[in-house]
């Protein structure tokens, strides 16, 4: 007797061994998909937290080095001890970056780089301490042949350097994209061919297996193309629960981050870090849409320009830093998860979220702000509560140290339908709240209550 016979198969046992050895070519199949899904994963995991971060990286440092440069030139023009200040606080800032870039998974060719840009830092560290020694000496034309010959030549060395990292980490990512391309239509192409095999035993099974597979890796190698093209707004779509789906969550995931960290790149704050006009809006829209009741608030300073016409701009700028770290103090303690803080520009700030978060954000912030910027003026000017200065006609004068002024607006949606309307309301309460002595927060009830009672204000 033949094996069969003995097996004394029926036609169901047949076709159960017939789908039995489709499934084993179907697991054959999955797990070489699993395989390339699995190592498409790490590609794309390593683009997002090791390329993009290492560049990121790099252009902060940029940033930090141009910030430094520029305390170092404006020293020698003003001689100012606060540039001085501002200059080694830039260089600390541009040791810890360094520091974390370093402790990230490099190659040995950045590693060296790294070093070198280590070593041309402490080099430019030097050089700062000479030129400031040769400025309180009175020689000034020496200080400034040292800025423009060595000091120019270590921090040109450096932004070379730099430039490098993002070129290399730009290539790096344009090919491992590519090379995600390359493994998707190699995977792809193996899968069908398994399905086709499977296909000759069941016509129905396969399809089915065809459909189930080569459809999501379709769309996942297309959106690898596009995206390596530049195409930041292509939708995946492949809702499955399985490692496919992760992928694809993956992908997804990666594209809006990327497209997201483009966007606030260009438009962040580059003295503050937080998100300018464009992400502003989005989230008013947002939150509009929503009809859910939030607050809008803009925070402003109050005789900011006299105190950066005398105490200069570089000083100006440590001040608007300073409300930003208040600011940002107050969520990070709360964990107030809701809150929104941006950076309109020069020193205006908008706080966007829960109606109560946000009122006792400005409530601290009216009381905080009072006693913390004292610390930016000389001891004479801070006990007085004034200092003199230069208006804008040249006349010397008093001017009142610097306050802040916090107007809020609330609304669910029902009364604005654009954030331009809801922004001009806090900019007229904003402007009211200005007219009131010190450091003022109001909302738009407080306002209405105040005009009742003070006609004469209208």
């Amino acid at each position: 007797m033949g094996f069969l016979e003995k097996m004394k198969l029926t036609i169901s046992r047949k076709l159960l061994l017939g789908y039995l050895f489709m499934a084993m070519l179907t697991v054959l199949s999955s797990a070489y998909a699993l395989f390339n899904l699995e190592k498409l994963s790490g590609v794309a995991y390593n683009i997002t937290n090791h390329n993009y971060v290492l560049m990121e990286n790099s252009k902060k440092l940029m940033d930090i080095l141009l910030a430094q440069e520029s305390a170092e030139k404006k020293y020698l023009i003003l001689k100012d001890p606060e540039l001085e200040q501002i200059f080694w606080k830039r260089s600390s800032e541009f040791k810890e970056e360094l520091a974390r870039t370093s402790s990230l998974r490099l190659d040995r060719k950045t590693k060296k780089t790294v070093a070198e840009l280590e070593a041309s830092q402490n080099r430019l560290k030097e050089l700062f301490a000479e030129e400031k020694l040769l400025v309180q000496n009175g020689q000034l034309q020496e200080a400034q042949i040292i800025s423009d010959t060595a000091g120019r030549a270590a921090i040109d060395d450096m932004a070379i350097k730099l430039r490098d990292i993002q070129k290399n980490m730009d290539r790096a990512i344009n090919d491992e994209m590519n090379m995600i391309a390359r493994q998707s239509s190699t995977a792809v192409s193996m899968t069908m061919g398994l399905g086709l095999l499977s296909l000759i035993l069941g016509i129905t099974l396969a399809l089915i297996i065809t459909r189930n597979i080569s459809k999501p890796l379709k769309q996942l190698q297309q959106a690898t193309r596009l995206i390596a093209e530049g195409n930041l707004d292509h939708k995946i779509e492949a809702r499955r629960d399985d490692e496919i789906g992760a992928l694809a969550q993956s992908f997804a995931h990666m594209t809006k981050r990327l497209k997201v960290l483009e966007a606030l790149n260009l438009d962040a704050s580059p003295l503050t870090g937080l998100p300018g006009n464009l992400a502003i809006e989005n989230r008013i829209e947002q939150l509009l849409a929503k009809g859910k009741s939030f607050s809008l608030c803009q925070v402003d300073l109050d005789n900011f320009k006299p105190f950066a016409d005398k105490y200069g701009y570089a000083w100006g700028s440590e001040v608007i830093k300073e409300v930003a770290d208040i600011l940002q103090g107050y969520i990070r303690e709360a964990e107030l998860a809701d809150i929104f803080l941006g950076h309109i520009g020069g020193d205006d700030f908008v706080v966007i979220g829960n109606p109560d978060h946000v009122q006792s954000i400005c409530k601290r912030l009216v009381m905080d702000f009072e006693k913390r910027i004292l610390s930016f003026y000389e001891s004479q000017d801070a006990q007085n509560g004034y200092f003199i200065g230069k208006n804008r006609q040249g006349i010397v004068q008093k001017f009142p140290l610097i306050t802040i002024t916090a107007a809020i607006v609330t609304d669910d949606g029902s009364r604005f339908k654009n954030p331009l309307d809801m922004a001009r309301l806090v900019a007229e309460l904003k402007e009211y709240a200005k007219m009131m002595p010190g450091s003022n927060y109001v909302t738009e009830e407080y306002v209405e209550k105040r005009k009742l009672s003070q006609p004469q204000n209208l």
